[in-house]
């Protein structure tokens, strides 16, 4: 299993769910680079709003298996990133597509909202 990313039940033989940890230093390569549409979840250890939204980021990245890469960023970690995407508020979700962001969803959101903006970017 890639060191990079976040355990989350991950085989890479059936194309399941995985999600990666997206760092400052890996951000160009994994987001910006990427062949297919990716969603990032900013967040951080304190917020509770984000920990409530990680559950559906995980069914999310099941859903969208091979489909959307599927990544989180953990801001204290990682400020570079935010900064020049202006994150203001987590939780703050984006979808890039070719090196874009194509969709931003702040706050805690139910399951159908990160499946309509992601609909939007694939297929």
């Amino acid at each position: 299993m890639a060191s990079n990313a976040i355990n989350k039940g991950i085989n890479t033989a059936t194309n399941a769910a995985i999600i990666v940890e997206v760092t400052d230093g890996n951000f160009e390569q994994t987001v910006l680079k990427s062949d297919q549409p990716v969603l990032i979840d900013f967040w951080a250890t304190w917020c509770s709003p984000c920990k409530a939204l990680s559950p559906v980021v995980d069914q999310i990245a099941t859903a969208y298996a091979g489909k959307v890469k599927v990544g989180k960023m953990d801001i204290d970690s990682n400020p570079s990133t935010p900064q020049r995407y202006g994150v203001r508020g987590i939780p703050t979700l984006l979808v890039f597509k070719n090196g874009q962001v194509q969709e931003q969803i702040v706050g805690l959101v139910k399951f159908d909202v990160i499946e309509k903006a992601l609909n939007k970017q694939v297929g």
